[in-house]
């Protein structure tokens, strides 16, 4: 008997219906064919066993498996419940086979039947909606994440026994109830508040203009002078996700397996520091089947490089094209996926390899050339790709004991929320650019124009800082920053001036 389940892969941060045929019939084996790796192929042991171990029988004739389209290679443990389901109604242990056609079915099994977790829920349940399923069965610690999707109903089962029990009377599980919206917009603040920090109000004004414009920023101070402490609050003034992103977000959270168990919709921008031994690979993302990587994975967020020139070379200079092109593309001898990196970089460094260069108490044991040697080991095409350049000093002692609190995250942010919403009005017919930093030079010549003071001054700092003609443009971008932070309709000089001076550790100048 032939029957006909349905379950799905994730290629990317979309999921594709795959259609599971199996045919119970004359002869001995069981084959499973579509291109299955090894992972689907050892499923047959799982099934069996799962099957055996609650009373039903695992046909002892030819059984074919047949996983359609066979064009595309399946990969993964979230066909073994489709393809167990498949094989009882085919050797008609299961009432009702015609309630197959009407449901998604995925998930892991385990030698008892219970139904594990997979990855991916939510793209699934996505595609589940879009192909008009009535129904999604996801084992039961997927249930809230697939239960997202709006307009499916999402079933999560704990065990074999439960699904055979669903498509004998339906009416037997209850469907997952999320209520998305109120589950968004119900966050609780973060811990992590501007207002601990102490003194450091120039660089505070540098992270302002960051989030306000999305540029790219490097903090270089010596140990123990805040870097890190300040790096930690840039998501907290940045605009809160939209109910949008913050479904793009989890889904790639989701494909990559990085959500906790029942974990709703991410509501608070990411934040990712991956150590600085990571992998290329690792990084940009990667794999036979390739996954999403650190910088996928900080899409709408914040990816935070501590300790910059300690990452490997090669490892950095993968970053330089999906920084531009905001997504990157991963390609395999017989796939290619495309996944975004929407992020803000955020790295912080030591001046030199003893980390005091430059430091107003401590003296620098640095042997010449060394300064500029360890500033090299970041090429100048990566850090020409970063706009803001700011120097962290040690805060005194007299500041540290103030009483006084600088302005907290909330105030801080409604600043930023005011200049995105003047950035969002301005570039509302340009498509997806949503601020200063993503616009690109017919943009820049349109919205960044400045007067003839505005021109002798880009025109003295380019020549006595050797900036590139990438450093004017971010210069010009940074300006409209300013200017939309002070609500200026146009960048006047002194905009300008403050955005060279973010330029100020460009190699020339802070090497010596």
């Amino acid at each position: 008997m032939l029957v006909k389940t349905f379950g799905s892969a994730v290629y990317g941060v979309e999921a594709i219906t795959i259609t599971v045929e199996v045919n119970v019939t004359e002869g001995l084996h069981t084959f499973v064919v579509g291109l299955a790796d090894n992972a689907v192929k050892e499923s047959i042991q799982r099934i069996e066993s799962a099957i055996k171990s609650n009373g039903y029988y695992m046909p002892r004739t030819k059984v074919i498996v047949n996983l359609a389209p066979a064009g595309i290679r399946k990969t993964g443990s979230a066909f073994d419940l489709p393809i167990a389901i498949g094989v009882l109604a085919a050797s008609e242990q299961m009432p009702e086979p015609e309630l197959l056609k009407e449901y998604m079915i995925v998930g892991e099994l385990g030698l008892d039947g219970s139904i594990m977790p997979i990855k991916g829920a939510l793209p699934i349940a996505i595609q589940a909606r879009k192909k008009g399923f009535k129904g999604l069965i996801v084992p039961k610690d997927n249930g809230t994440e697939a239960a997202m999707v709006n307009h499916l109903k999402v079933y999560a089962l704990g065990h074999i026994r439960e699904v055979i029990g669903f498509f004998a009377n339906p009416s037997s599980a209850k469907p997952v109830c999320v209520d998305t919206r109120s589950d968004f917009y119900s966050t609780p603040p973060s811990e992590l508040d501007f207002s601990d920090v102490k003194g450091q109000e120039s660089i505070k004004r540098a992270m302002e203009i960051s989030a306000a414009g999305g540029h790219n920023l490097i903090l270089v101070g010596p140990p123990g002078a805040g870097k890190t402490m300040l790096a930690q609050r840039l998501p907290t003034i940045l605009p809160p996700l939209s109910l949008q992103e913050a479904l793009e977000t989890t889904k790639i959270h989701s494909v990559a397996g990085k959500l906790p168990v029942n974990t709703r919709l991410l509501s608070q921008r990411p934040f990712r520091s991956p150590h600085h031994t990571i992998s290329g690979s690792a990084l940009v993302g990667g794999g036979s089947i390739p996954q999403p990587g650190e910088i996928s994975l900080a899409h709408n967020g914040v990816l935070f490089l501590d300790e910059l020139p300690e990452f490997s070379r090669g490892t950095l200079e993968v970053m330089r094209q999906p920084m531009e092109d905001r997504r990157v593309t991963i390609s395999r001898a017989k796939i290619s996926v495309e996944f975004p990196s929407s992020f803000l970089l955020l790295a912080s460094m030591n001046p030199c390899p003893c980390g005091y260069f430059n430091h107003p108490e401590r003296e620098c044991l640095c042997p010449p050339g060394a300064v500029a040697k360890y500033l090299n080991k970041i090429s100048g095409p990566l850090l020409d790709r970063i706009d803001l350049h700011v120097e962290v000093v040690p805060v005194p002692y007299a500041q540290m004991a103030e009483q006084r609190r600088g302005d907290s995250s909330k105030v801080i942010r409604e600043r930023v929320v005011g200049a995105r919403e003047i950035q969002r009005k301005r570039y509302e017919e340009a498509g997806s650019i949503y601020c200063n930093a993503q616009i690109g030079s017919r943009l820049l010549r349109q919205f960044c124009k400045i007067d003839s003071a505005g021109e002798e001054l880009m025109r003295k700092a380019m020549e006595k800082l050797r900036l590139s003609a990438r450093a004017h443009d971010h210069i010009l971008k940074v300006g409209r920053t300013i200017a939309d932070l002070a609500g200026s309709e146009h960048i006047k000089p002194l905009h300008i001036a403050e955005a060279i001076q973010y330029r100020s550790l460009d190699r020339e100048a802070w090497a010596g």
